[in-house]
């Protein structure tokens, strides 16, 4: 099932074009990785998915409806966390709900609708603090939060919105190494989520986009990894996908086995980032090939 559409996008800046003919669906469940050179268009791409910058040429569908402004559908979380200091974690996890189903005319004259209802958004925001391994800092306010605490928090709360599609733009990239792990095995267990809920024919739960600069990061947390580049036979219109591959698969509980991925690291950087590599860009876009291959392969195994 698909969940996002990018039909024939195409972006630019007055006579800067950016974005070239990109096309690429995302499905139900798949945590994918987008990487490129700076200033491909990565961020640009990203906010024509959040609505913010609607492309000039193509469309962009998640479900069924197309983006042309920001809608609840689509969450985000920057690396730079935007959080209430004058709210402890569960509050600001809590606060999208409280703006989403209720007004102030209906919290200032159904105040005990209102008490009971914020009750249940503060158990859910307990609930997504649990996924997030914050259980039992629900109480703490930001100030009192180390900086990966606080993203995760941040996470949490655009996860209690249960869009369609998260997008995470460069979500890690101002923590350091150890907090940066922590987060990664964190999306793991997101991902552990959406294979459980395949596994038990519910609709997998977490469908993200995630912009980073970190290969090894990429190919560790996603089961996905596209490249963005300019660097392409048309290059000079803008910069499309270059790259489209299954990544390697890792649970929560594995050691981060980089040997399994070091040939995909070498052939992402020649791929995506040498304007010698390649002209024919649709040549390691074959994501959807490869995973109609895994499935029949798996379906003939005994």
């Amino acid at each position: 099932m698909s969940v996002l559409d990018i039909v024939d996008v195409s972006h630019a800046y007055g006579p800067k074009k950016v974005l070239n003919q990109v096309n690429l669906r995302v499905g139900a469940g798949q945590i994918m990785a987008l990487i490129g050179p700076s200033g491909c268009g990565k961020s640009t791409l990203l906010r024509a998915v959040l609505g913010t910058h609607p492309p000039t040429f193509g469309q962009i569908l998640v479900g069924d409806c197309q983006v042309t402004a920001p809608n609840r559908d689509v969450g985000i979380v920057y690396q730079h966390y935007s959080l209430y200091d004058f709210l402890t974690a569960r509050e600001n996890v809590a606060f999208g709900l409280k703006l989403d189903q209720t007004s102030t005319p209906f919290r200032v004259f159904n105040y005990f609708g209102w008490r009971k209802l914020r009750k249940q958004h503060l158990e859910q925001a307990d609930d997504f603090l649990q996924k997030v391994g914050l259980g039992a800092a629900r109480d703490m306010y930001p100030n009192q939060m180390s900086g990966g605490m606080r993203q995760r928090v941040a996470i949490a709360q655009a996860l209690i919105m249960q869009p369609k599609i998260l997008l995470l733009d460069e979500p890690f990239g101002a923590l350091d190494e150890a907090m940066r792990e922590e987060l990664q095995l964190m999306l793991l267990q997101l991902y552990a989520e959406n294979v459980q809920a395949r596994e038990e024919n519910r609709t997998p739960p977490h469908t993200i986009v995630m912009v980073t600069h970190e290969l090894n990061e990429a190919l560790f947390v996603s089961d996905r990894v596209v490249g963005l580049s300019q660097y392409h036979a048309d290059g000079a219109n803008g910069a499309t996908i270059v790259y489209d591959r299954p990544a390697p698969v890792f649970k929560p509980d594995e050691p981060k086995d980089i040997s399994r991925f070091v040939e995909q690291k070498e052939e992402l950087i020649r791929c995506i980032f040498s304007a010698q590599f390649q002209h024919d860009h649709l040549k390691f876009v074959t994501f959807w090939d490869e995973l109609e291959k895994q499935h029949e392969e798996a379906a003939g195994s005994p």
